[in-house]
């Protein structure tokens, strides 16, 4: 008697051990925050995108409003600058619909990334005519005159927002196998289904519109495409991540087709980017280390901000 008493008394101690154990195995498993690794790692890869997604929330916000953060969710900029040349454009009823719900989408982004990570204040972002025709030019190898103005109609709108949501994809689907949590990686593919969708709707509305010839350049909106795809690519230096509306069969999939509406590698799957190559093509120096472009004085958080001390 006395030996199963103490035995029951050795019981209840072990139990609570395991119990307390389980429960912070799992408390470390559901939270990116819990561990070493998933705090230096995650938290550098989770907070980069918020670069491209503030870029994003304020150029659809004024696309289709005509005012940004400031107005619609001012916490989430943390006091940072108010965008430089950001307006509202000359949209047709059902793009400026979708651009408006792309907007409320990339604030919903920005919550979810906070929520994660505190991040970093809104960065100076150029979001002028100036800054868009520029890449235009650059993707052209000349001056367009007039110089190009995103804002002016649907056509250019839709051209300009060719540039934005694919490059944070391709950091999406990059950063993806780098995190340690599931949590971590959760978000990320939250994310990343959002941002593919967005761009999916972007290039379908322009294949729509593929032999459209854009006034006054005499371009039509593939070449646009096929253009600015080869510049990031250029920018990227790391081979073809990029591709416009219509390739060569032999680039499409399955090899079977030219039309390219969704981009893909050889086996139709998304292409991926580094922090390094998607701040070459942000900045248009096609140099992590060189600010310019849509961020007149570099991006933020602590792996772009490793390339400018």
């Amino acid at each position: 008697m006395r030996i199963i008493e103490e035995r029951r008394s050795l019981l209840v101690p072990i139990v609570m051990v395991l119990f307390f154990f389980n429960t912070c195995h799992l408390q470390v498993m559901s939270c990116p925050m819990q561990t070493t690794n998933c705090t230096d790692q995650d938290r550098k890869l989770l907070e980069f995108p918020l670069n491209l997604e503030y870029l994003e929330a304020e150029f659809f916000l004024f696309g289709a409003l005509g005012f940004g953060l400031d107005s619609v969710a001012p916490s989430l900029t943390m006091g940072g600058p108010s965008p430089i040349g950001a307006q509202i454009a000359n949209l047709d009823r059902l793009t400026r619909d979708i651009v408006l719900q792309f907007a409320w989408q990339e604030v919903g982004h920005l919550r979810a990334i906070k929520k994660t990570v505190k991040g970093f204040a809104r960065p100076l972002l150029d979001l002028s005519k100036k800054s868009f025709a520029k890449v235009m030019d650059d993707a052209f190898g000349r001056k367009f005159v007039p110089p190009f103005d995103p804002y002016a109609n649907s056509y250019n709108y839709l051209i300009a927002s060719y540039l934005v949501p694919y490059v944070g994809l391709t950091g999406y689907v990059g950063a993806n196998p780098k995190l340690h949590c599931p949590a971590s990686r959760k978000l990320v593919a939250g994310l990343l289904g959002v941002e593919s969708g967005q761009d999916a709707v972007i290039r379908t509305m322009l294949y729509a519109r593929a032999k459209h010839i854009v006034h006054p350049y005499g371009v039509s909106v593939a070449a646009f495409t096929d253009r600015i795809s080869d510049l990031r690519n250029k920018l990227g230096k790391r081979g073809v991540k990029d591709e416009g509306l219509v390739v060569h069969k032999a680039m499409g999939a399955e090899e079977n087709v030219a039309g390219n509406v969704l981009v893909g590698d050889k086996m139709s799957l998304a292409f991926d980017r580094t922090p390094e190559e998607i701040l070459r093509i942000v900045y248009g120096s096609g140099n992590e280390s060189v600010p310019g472009g849509f961020y007149p004085k570099g991006a933020d958080g602590e792996i772009a901000k490793s390339y400018l001390d």
